[in-house]
């Protein structure tokens, strides 16, 4: 999970560099570096720590001049964060960075060793940057096939050798690199951010594809180096989409994005009251086919998944299961080719995990469904039908409008589904897309609890554990909860269903213990207003999030946040914001970097 970047034109390479990694540190943030040719030599600096170290390097140790170059934001798989493990990696001959894994780089490590290199970092990547020179023909893309020929796992690179210094190479294998075309320069990098400065067309790299940038043009060719046409894309994203826009913090400015996501997702889908996906997406023959569906995430993609199965359930009266991608493929899951679904839920379409499992799936001949928020990202070429979520840039590392719009697009799946499957009528499906419609005004409308859940931060903030609980959906909702809190403000938090806390939780409930209960469903009020109470007797301080128009379940304790009332099976995609604005603030106040949490990068393109 690391960040890349590189540049070739007329420009000064390291500021281009710099503009594009500060987009890009939200992949990884433990170090960051640069490499710029000039006259045939690669200078290269970089520094442990935030880019801000990098900078403040140059500022003292000059900055590189030359206008081509590669830069790493890095988020440390193999050593420890430090200078030295830092990327680019190099040679005098080649100079290189490196996102993913290379599993077999102990082997080859021990391989190069016997044969006299020698190896200054921790890092999988310096093998590379060794293979490189070891296979060197004078032939850079030759060069190149015959070292990935010898790799195992997970790469994007960005490569420059020295006896080709008005090129720049590069070649992706499960990890996500475009290549950005301009005016009189070309950019690569791992994500579009990085370069909406300066160009929003580019082209997208298949596996093993290798890229030739020059000043003038791209090229890209096979491992055979032939050339390959491909199509130029456009990114719709503007700068100022990728920019804070006046918030503090880019996750609070993505929780003010959710109604503006979620209408951008549900608009175009709901056609004379009823859902569309287009026929070139899923027909109803084929949605009509499917008898059992499992739903694979990982993280807050995973808790939207869970929402998913409740509603499908409910719905369509089929049988849904929510796996965690990373042990979905491991544990031989039973898959029926003739009418089995499989959906696969990503943010960035990069999810090491969960791409794995996407492949898993179609290699038994399943149909896959990828529900997405970027355009083209692998999950989205590879899966039989994609929808994507149209939500924008999501820059901060802690999911929140991408969350929200995941939940949409399932509930709207379920509703299709449904009147596919003739387990609602037309009647209720217009009634239900007509509630869906009016979410995002209604999220607006919660928006408005923000100064709430910063007061209620202010009382929780020096907390050392809390737990948030809840029933049927509000425990999947609790799970999103929980999520968010801990991995933004670092507070140890849990989630639990309502009804379990008897059996065994209970037991960690002290004087004056935080809990956070989640009570929006009617047909389990009661059972929640029993189980808030044992909480209490024991000494708890409780936060209730719960519909306005319950005031007899708000009387329960002093610390009440309220979102407008609606239909019970919407409610999750309201209840979730008081929840991130609670997270959010209490984040804030403890000091925390709330975009860049410590440990912790957007795009998990590793296993």
């Amino acid at each position: 999970m690391c960040g890349i970047v590189g540049y070739i034109g007329t420009k000064q390479a390291s500021r281009v560099l710099v503009d594009g990694l500060q987009k890009l540190e939200y992949r990884g943030y433990d170090s960051a570096g640069i490499a710029v040719m000039e006259d045939h030599k690669i200078n290269v600096v970089k520094a442990k720590g935030r880019l801000k170290n990098l900078e403040q390097k140059m500022e003292h140790n000059g900055v590189p001049a030359g206008t081509i170059g590669i830069g790493h934001t890095r988020w440390a798989t193999h050593g420890e964060p430090s200078d030295i493990n830092s990327h680019p990696h190099g040679n005098e001959r080649v100079t290189i960075v490196h996102n993913g894994i290379i599993e077999n780089y102990v082997q080859l490590k021990e391989k190069m060793i016997a044969k006299g290199y020698t190896f200054l970092s921790e890092t999988d990547t310096e093998v590379i940057a060794v293979l490189l020179d070891y296979y060197y023909t004078g032939n850079p893309v030759e060069t190149i096939t015959r070292v990935l020929d010898t790799l195992k796992g997970s790469y994007a690179l960005g490569i420059l050798f020295v006896d080709f210094p008005e090129t720049l190479y590069a070649v992706r294998k499960d990890s996500p690199l475009i290549v950005g075309v301009g005016d009189g320069e070309n950019f690569i990098a791992s994500d579009i951010p990085a370069i909406l400065k300066y160009t929003r067309n580019y082209y997208l790299l298949e596996e093993n594809e290798i890229a030739v940038l020059e000043r003038t043009g791209v090229s890209i060719v096979d491992r055979e180096n032939e050339p390959i046409s491909k199509e130029l894309f456009t990114a719709t994203w503007d700068i100022e989409a990728a920019e804070k826009g006046g918030y503090p913090h880019f996750m609070l400015k993505e929780i003010h994005e959710q109604p503006k996501a979620l209408l951008s997702t549900l608009s175009p889908r709901i056609v004379d009251g009823m859902p569309d996906f287009g026929i070139k997406v899923l027909s109803d023959d084929i949605l009509k086919s499917f008898q059992r569906i499992y739903i694979v995430a990982c993280g807050t993609a995973m808790h939207a998944g869970m929402v998913g199965k409740a509603a499908i359930e409910q719905l369509v009266r089929v049988p849904v299961e929510v796996d965690v991608a990373s042990e979905f493929r491991y544990r031989n899951p039973i898959l029926s080719k003739e009418n089995d679904l499989v959906i696969i839920i990503s943010q960035s379409g990069e999810t090491a995990d969960t791409l794995a499992a996407l492949r898993l799936a179609k290699d038994k001949g399943v149909h896959t469904l990828a529900i997405v928020n970027v355009v083209g990202s692998s999950i989205a070429r590879e899966a039989n039908s994609v929808l994507y979520t149209w939500a924008g840039p999501e820059i901060a590392v802690a999911s929140t409008k991408a969350y929200s719009v995941q939940v949409a697009m399932m509930y709207l799946f379920a509703i299709k589904l449904a009147y596919v499957k003739e387990t609602i009528s037309a009647e209720q499906t217009r009634a239900l897309c007509a509630e869906l419609m009016e979410i995002p005004q209604l999220v607006e409308r919660t928006l408005e609890t923000a100064d709430n859940c910063q007061f209620f931060a202010s009382k929780f903030q020096n907390a050392h554990d809390i737990f948030f609980i809840g029933r049927g959906l509000d425990y999947a909702l609790s799970l999103e909860g929980s999520l968010k809190l801990k991995e933004i403000s670092y507070i140890h938090s849990d989630a639990h269903a309502a009804g379990e806390l008897k059996h065994g939780t209970i037991s960690l409930i002290t004087e004056d213990m935080p809990v956070i209960a989640v009570a929006t469903q009617t047909a389990l009020l009661e059972k929640m207003v029993s189980n808030i109470k044992e909480v209490i007797t024991r000494g708890a301080k409780v936060l209730l999030v719960c519909k306005a128009e319950k005031e007899k379940i708000c009387d329960l304790t002093d610390f009440v946040i309220e979102i407008p009332a609606c239909n019970d099976f919407f409610t999750p995609l309201l209840a979730v914001v008081p929840l991130q604005l609670f997270a959010y603030y209490t984040a804030v106040l403890r000091g925390c970097d709330v975009d860049k949490p410590r440990n912790l990068a957007k795009s998990v393109t590793v296993e």
